[in-house]
Formats: structure tokens, sequence, C-alpha cells
């Protein structure tokens, strides 16, 4: 019995030894299964920024009748000063501000309805922008040319930005809609108590907690506007009136040897999409209103 005392003592340093083997094994492995996503990534981020790269160094590369050395912003300052660029990055911004700012004002009361609403009339409303948001922009794109030709609105900004307002609601409804339901209903019945009204409540508690929400519906609206060349070459005909993607196709028809200006354009062209994102980048948040519900 003694013998058996003493040997059971001893067993458990031995087990524990063995028992701490798998798990420091597993503990290697998953190491070299991030490192192996870390490189795979980085690869797939780098082959991606090629081209990008390779655009922002011909821009500031001297062009082929250039005597300047080195990097420059010659290309640029060419580019504004030698055609509408100026022209084609302002009406880009009003066209792109205005569908901004009319989709986030429309699209955030019309998900919440979406959001909050149980009715026949709310289900059928959904399934209607389901399939408004399942047809391409090009299936509309003759129809509409037709009815705004007779209204005086080809050729003209307010037209294309009834469209890209058009094409962006039904998805940014959805994306709002989608963050409202991760909104606990308890914060608006909370408010309910205290006298506020549902349109109270919306503003105060729903749209003060849905900044990221309304922010990504933002920047896909902002993004869809600005990159559009489809709908632009089949509305637009004046070169006064063209869009940047407009103008710089346009441009690259006329100069297609000069590949410096040509960057120099598209620099210009990406450059308010990194501004937005750089800037707004901050204030996006995952789980924001969690502690809202703090010991309920």
């Amino acid at each position: 019995m003694s013998a058996v005392l003493h040997a059971h003592p001893e067993s458990g340093p031995a087990l524990g030894v063995d028992a701490g083997k798998p798990r420091k094994v597993l503990s290697e492995a998953g190491q070299r299964g991030r490192w192996w996503r870390f490189t795979a990534i980085l690869a797939i981020t780098a082959i991606v920024l090629v081209p990008i790269v390779v655009t922002v160094l011909l821009a500031f590369t001297p062009g082929p009748n250039s005597t300047a050395t080195g990097l420059t912003f010659e290309n640029i300052s060419n580019v504004f000063s030698k055609t509408l660029a100026a022209t084609w990055l302002k009406n880009s911004l009003i066209t792109t501000l205005a569908t901004v700012i009319i989709s986030v004002a429309v699209a955030a009361p019309a998900g919440y309805v979406l959001s909050r609403g149980r009715s026949k009339a709310v289900s059928g409303y959904s399934l209607l922008l389901f399939v408004m948001q399942s047809l391409p922009i090009i299936t509309s794109v003759v129809p509409l040319f037709i009815l705004f030709a007779g209204m005086g609105l080809v050729d003209n900004l307010m037209g294309l930005t009834i469209i890209y307002v058009g094409s962006t609601m039904t998805v940014a409804t959805w994306m709002m809609a989608a963050y409202f339901d991760s909104i606990p209903i308890s914060l608006e019945e909370a408010s309910w108590i205290d006298g506020c009204s549902v349109f109270g409540s919306f503003t105060k508690v729903v749209l003060r907690n849905s900044l990221p929400g309304i922010l990504s519906t933002a920047i896909f609206s902002f993004l869809l506007a600005w990159n559009d060349y489809l709908v632009a070459i089949v509305f637009l005909r004046s070169n006064e009136i063209f869009t940047l993607p407009m103008g710089v196709q346009s441009f690259f028809q006329q100069n297609a040897t000069d590949w410096t200006s040509v960057m120099a354009l598209a620099v210009i062209m990406m450059l308010p999409p990194v501004i937005v994102f750089a800037t707004l980048n901050k204030y996006f948040s995952v789980g924001g209103i969690g502690g809202s519900l703090a010991g309920r």
C-alpha cells in the first residue's frame, strides 16, 4: 500500500508535463497559421497596390517635354491650367455631395420604418426595395433618357443627380435598416416612458447611436456617384458639364501618348475618396451602444 501511495504523487508531475505538450504544439501551430495568413494578406495587398503606386509615380514623373528632374508637381498644374479639370472636379463634387445628403436624409427614416415596422405594407415595401435593388441600372437608362429628354434634364447635372439618388436609395435604405436592427428597441421604450415622441426618440436616440451606419451609407452613396461613368456617358454631352470620370476618359482619348498627364488627372480623381476615408475612419466603431444596456 505504501508503494502505491509513494508512486501516486510522482505520477502527477509526469502527467502534467504530458498534458502540457499538446497545448504547446497547438499554440505553435496557431502562431504559424497566423503568420501564413498575415503573409497571404500582405502579398494580396501588395499586388492590389501595384497599379495605384504606378499611377502615383507616373503622375509625379516629368513628362516627355519637361525640363524638370526628379518628382515634380508640373503634371498636375498643367492638367488644371490646360484642361477643364477644375470644372470637372466641381461638377463631380456637386453631384456627389447632393447624392450623399439626399440619400442619407431619405434612407434614414425609410430604414427606420423597415426596421421597426411589422405590418403587411412594410413587408410589401421591403419586397419592392429588394426587387428594385436586384435590377441593374443599365435596364432603366434608355427609358430614363427618353423621360428626361422631354423634361429638359438631359445634359444637366440635376438630372444626373436624380438618377444617382434613385440608384442608391434602395441599398442605402437596406443598410440603414440593418444598422437600426442592431439598436435595442428598449432604448426607445425608455425614452417614450420619459415623454419623448416617436420622432423624438428616432432623432435623439436612434440616430445618435447610428453614426457608423450613417457613415457607411454616406460612403456607399459617395463612391457610387463619384465613380459612375455608365450613366454619365449617356446623359452628358457638353464638355463643361462632364463629371470627372467623363473628363478622364475624354482627356485620355485626346492624349493617349501623354501618360504622365493622364495619370496626374487620375490622381486628382483618387484624392477625394482617400480624403473621405482618412477623415471618417476614426468615427467608425463596433459595439458602441453595448454599455447602454448595462445592468438591465
